[in-house]
């Protein structure tokens, strides 16, 4: 994996790890609601940082707006960072995944992912992004485990990517998407247990 960026100048290649870790990091979820009067989202919840725990205050825009904003950083690393070229996009794009997960300002401790997995997404691939979407949809339609239909779309994206012929893009999802499941390990285990709560339950 990663081949070809190894033919990148150092600098480049510290320089485009660097933008996109610190994209990456800029908690939004924790920002916005402390904004917004809500309070500190790490003690609600989950204490994730992410859309979904920030759902769990009641306040939907809020949510949305962490979505668009953990999605957005990812896209917006890789964009800039591909005015340099592929490699470098590749680098930003795994570096603000990584930052997102374990941003410095909140000492390591981030989101699960998703939403900036699937930013980088449709900077990288667009297409994979419709992949992920279709995917998500059916079988969050079919299951209402929004967890699940997260899990399944990221495994769908690198083999989808490859039928595509991008390779480079679809081993960068090989890895993004193992550590989406490893973050979502609670959720796995809540599911095999029957545990796991569904979209639209409440209580």
């Amino acid at each position: 994996m990663f081949q070809t960026a190894w033919t990148i100048p150092l600098p480049e290649m510290i320089a485009a790890l660097a933008f996109g870790y610190l994209l990456g990091s800029i908690p939004f979820g924790l920002i916005l609601t402390r904004l917004a009067g809500a309070g500190d989202i790490r003690s609600i919840g989950s204490g994730n940082i992410g859309a979904t725990n920030v759902l769990r205050t009641g306040r939907k825009g809020l949510a949305a707006a962490t979505l668009l904003g953990d999605a957005l950083k990812g896209t917006i690393a890789v964009l800039v960072a591909g005015q340099w070229g592929l490699e470098h996009a590749l680098l930003a794009g795994l570096a603000a995944f990584l930052g997102h997960l374990f941003p410095i300002w909140l000492r390591g401790k981030g989101g699960k992912g998703v939403a900036t997995f699937l930013g980088v997404l449709i900077g990288l691939a667009w297409p994979g992004a419709l992949i992920f979407a279709v995917v998500w949809l059916a079988v969050a339609f079919a299951t209402r485990f929004s967890s699940l239909a997260a899990l399944v779309a990221a495994v769908a994206v690198p083999i989808g990517l490859y039928f595509l012929g991008r390779n480079p893009e679809a081993d960068l999802f090989v890895v993004l998407a193992v550590i989406v499941w490893i973050r979502h390990k609670e959720n796995i285990k809540r599911l095999l247990a029957g545990t796991e709560g569904r979209i639209g339950q409440k209580g």
